[in-house]
């Protein structure tokens, strides 16, 4: 089938690069603006970018698509070059009703959550911080509501009980490009139905300052957090009176005042929280890098007491 597709990070660049070895024919791909990331902020283009480059397929890279001139490009990817639908998967961007309506067989959205279910942004993150035990991929049809369509396709992946947001977000995203060929394969058959009107939840963007914490929380609740905040944007804690990201971590036993050094180990350093304690096994202290807890106490020593 002949496509637009829409998207931007890696999960939909995995879809993205399924399509194309399914056969499917992209005739056109949307992804964001090259953007200044890395040490020197020079501009990177977009994963998705990245796989239309070395297939040499047409892009399109608007700000915004607001304006009804922006459409112009998807309108002729559809009426002079066959399109028949768009794949949507994390593109970041809003598309207007007007433009939901220029495929011929609508717009398929690649969504990381088993709808209705953390709707939104951040799925992924946000179904670690709650510890869901399961999540997945919904592919559903695309209408003007955030995240609100007639569902097509779903499947479910547990998380695993240590898999960070990174872990679960590579998992989903190899899931999400197979639900996509399989839904394009089965489309003539699939019936779309309604999202149920109960259990819907929102997962709002993951913002640094919501990640800036402190020991007044309990142990298991900090260790969620530390691995849906993983790699971004880390988990910002105060250690011995010094700040630090944690990165890897697990809720243990352990009683004493919130923010106190417990125990020093081979494993880690042991904190108490407000409920348990909290065995930090990876950190990085400000301008420095990650290190397993062993290195980090190496060069910045760590008492109990």
């Amino acid at each position: 089938m002949k496509l637009v597709f829409a998207g931007t990070p890696e999960f939909a660049a995995q879809a993205l690069q399924a399509l194309i070895k399914a056969g499917h024919e992209i005739v056109l791909v949307l992804t964001q603006p090259d953007r200044p990331a890395g040490r020197g902020m020079q501009l990177q283009p977009s994963a998705v970018k990245r796989v239309a480059l070395a297939y040499e397929i047409p892009l399109f890279q608007p700000e915004k698509l607001r304006d009804p001139a922006t459409h112009e490009p998807i309108r002729a990817a559809c009426a002079e070059h066959g399109a028949q639908a768009m794949i949507v998967a994390a593109y970041g961007l809003i598309l207007p009703q007007a433009v939901l309506d220029i495929p011929p067989r609508g717009c398929l959205n690649i969504h990381a959550s088993l709808l209705p279910r953390w709707r939104g942004a951040a799925p992924i993150q946000r179904a670690i911080e709650a510890g869901d035990g399961q999540t997945g991929v919904t592919i559903m049809q695309m209408e003007a509501g955030l995240d609100t369509g007639p569902m097509l396709l779903s499947e479910i992946l547990q998380v695993g009980a240590g898999d960070t947001a990174a872990v679960l977000h590579d998992r989903l995203a190899a899931q999400g490009a197979g639900l996509i060929v399989e839904a394009l394969a089965r489309l003539d058959q699939l019936v779309p139905h309604p999202q149920p009107e109960s259990g819907v939840t929102y997962a709002h963007k993951i913002s640094k300052e919501e990640a800036q914490l402190s020991w007044a929380l309990p142990a298991a609740e900090l260790a969620r957090k530390v691995r849906a905040f993983n790699p971004f944007p880390g988990v910002g804690l105060s250690l011995a009176g010094q700040p630090v990201k944690v990165w890897q971590a697990e809720a243990v036993p352990g009683a004493g005042a919130p923010g106190q050094v417990l125990a020093v180990t081979g494993e880690g350093i042991v904190v108490a929280c407000v409920e348990g304690a909290l065995c930090i096994t990876e950190l990085q202290k400000a301008g420095g890098r990650r290190l397993a807890s062993a290195d980090f106490l190496r060069g910045h020593p760590v008492s109990a007491g």
